[in-house]
């Protein structure tokens, strides 16, 4: 029981000194005031990110490879079809694995299987209903998922920030009144940002025949994408006058 308590009291111990390394340690100054406050800026995003994996198994590498090199040409030609050249697609990984039959003591190499992720980003939103659709309808991809997000996301976080920073001075303000004091000049501020994701749940690929695609609405028609949201933390310092 003891050395349990004493490794927990090591835990926090290490978890303070960490927090307090991200953090400067401030020295508290006579007339000032020290104050932290969040801010935020919304707006809806101006990029979409579709990503997605192409699989391909077979006894072989080279039919593996093969079998990849054609669901590769098939996805360039969906791309094509809704005018987006393929070299906008950027490739994340690729790889080449043996598959084993794990039930059998010599790990027998029973096949092989080719991955590789591909990523797409799209400023016309209304492409992603059709694309999404003709990769699934292709049998192109096992899943998909989809994201939005800001490209100019320093001109975000600048409004961030500006808010938050507004709220931290007011705040100093309201204080320093109710002290009978004047707020004078800021003397110290630190700044952190952070933007959320939205990420659409992986639409996963069914078994069977598919059905026809032009007699079914894609899943993001006629919804809105989500806001982007970045959002900022100020601790600032102020002189009191």
């Amino acid at each position: 029981m003891k050395s349990t308590a004493l490794m927990l009291c090591s835990v926090l111990m290490l978890a303070a000194l960490a927090l307090a390394q991200d953090r400067p340690t401030l020295t508290a100054l006579p007339n000032t005031v020290f104050v932290g406050a969040d801010g935020k800026f919304e707006t809806a995003p101006d990029t979409a990110l579709i990503q997605f994996n192409i699989n391909a198994q077979a006894d072989t590498a080279k039919a593996a490879y093969d079998q990849a090199s054609k669901e590769a040409e098939a996805t360039r030609q969906v791309l094509r079809a809704n005018g987006i050249d393929p070299k906008s697609a950027e490739i994340g990984f690729f790889s080449v694995n043996p598959m084993y039959d794990w039930k059998n003591p010599k790990r027998k190499v029973i096949g092989y299987q080719v991955t590789t992720s591909v990523s797409l980003k799209l400023k016309d939103f209304a492409k992603i209903g059709p694309i999404t659709q003709q990769l699934a309808d292709a049998d192109v991809s096992g899943s998909q998922s989809l994201s939005y997000t800001l490209e100019n996301i320093d001109e975000a976080k600048t409004k961030a920030v500006a808010d938050a920073y507004r709220r931290a001075r007011a705040s100093a303000q309201s204080l320093a009144a109710a002290a009978g004091r004047t707020l004078g000049e800021l003397s110290y501020a630190s700044v952190d940002t952070f933007e959320n994701i939205r990420i659409v749940a992986p639409m996963q690929r069914r078994g069977g025949p598919m059905m026809a695609m032009e007699a079914v609405p894609p899943p993001t028609q006629e919804f809105t994408p989500q806001n982007v949201t970045v959002t900022a933390h100020v601790n600032a310092m102020f002189v009191l006058k």
